[in-house]
């Protein structure tokens, strides 16, 4: 324990020189930092996703850097500091554990995650859905206002139920395909069928997004190894010339 808060106190001192002697680091804001967070989270999620250890030791010090950075900021504004996030989490951690903290019995998981959902409501939140940030990316959103939602009863009762659902929207979409509709109301029904999938992912246990992201880095490994390979420019090859060094790809690289 003093190894690690005497590690975090250093990192406190280097964000005070910084602040006060880098000319980089004194002209950052929270605006300008957001998007290099939003950067450092990714590469989060990409260690992760690759199970690259020293790169997920390596990202959570880039963002506990940030995090840093976000309360010192805090501090010179005199609105909080590091101290009082913490000591705001800490509390918001005890509150939210009756059952740990408390004298709340509980006997799953799910106990335990549908009573964090009402002690939200019960701090002063006006929906179940009010946690879930506006900025997610949309798959990911998704699948959060299913899970929340979930958790009081709004849910289907079985996958055959799900798939039908999935089969419904894909009907509906070529409906509005064969009657010549809109951009936007094909696009409002094709986004109907990404939610009835991502639905259908939750009911099957999988995480849409880590699916989508795997899929993406083998599709860009596969065409990686047909620029490789092509015997001439990509742009004066056919497509079943293309076709058959994929096919190649996939026996060599999986």
């Amino acid at each position: 324990m003093e190894r690690k808060l005497a590690a975090f106190k250093h990192l406190l001192e280097i964000m005070d020189d910084l602040r006060e002697k880098c000319p980089w680091d004194k002209k950052q804001t929270m605006e300008s930092l957001r998007k290099l967070t939003i950067e450092e989270m990714y590469e989060l999620a990409d260690a992760i996703l690759e199970k690259d250890v020293e790169g997920i030791k390596e990202e959570i010090g880039d963002l506990m850097l940030h995090l840093v950075f976000y309360s010192k900021i805090g501090e010179e504004q005199g609105k909080f500091d590091i101290g009082d996030a913490l000591e705001a989490i800490n509390e918001k951690l005890i509150r939210r554990h009756p059952h740990i903290y408390g004298d709340v019995k509980v006997t799953s998981e799910e106990d335990v995650q549908n009573n964090w959902e009402q002690l939200k409501l019960k701090e002063g939140k006006k929906s179940m859905l009010e946690g879930v940030p506006t900025s997610l990316p949309a798959l990911v959103k998704a699948y959060r206002l299913q899970e929340k939602t979930a958790k009081v009863g709004f849910e289907w009762e079985n996958t055959e139920q799900v798939w039908a659902k999935v089969e419904e929207e894909i009907g509906e979409f070529q409906e509005a395909k064969n009657e010549n509709a809109g951009h936007d109301k094909l696009e409002d029904e094709f986004g109907d069928i990404l939610f009835a999938l991502v639905n259908y992912a939750r009911f099957m246990n999988i995480d849409p997004e880590i699916a989508l992201e795997r899929t993406n880095k083998k599709f860009k490994k596969r065409f990686e190894f047909i620029e490789k390979n092509a015997p001439k420019p990509l742009v004066e090859m056919e497509l079943n010339e293309m076709d058959a060094l994929w096919e190649q790809a996939k026996v060599e690289l999986y």
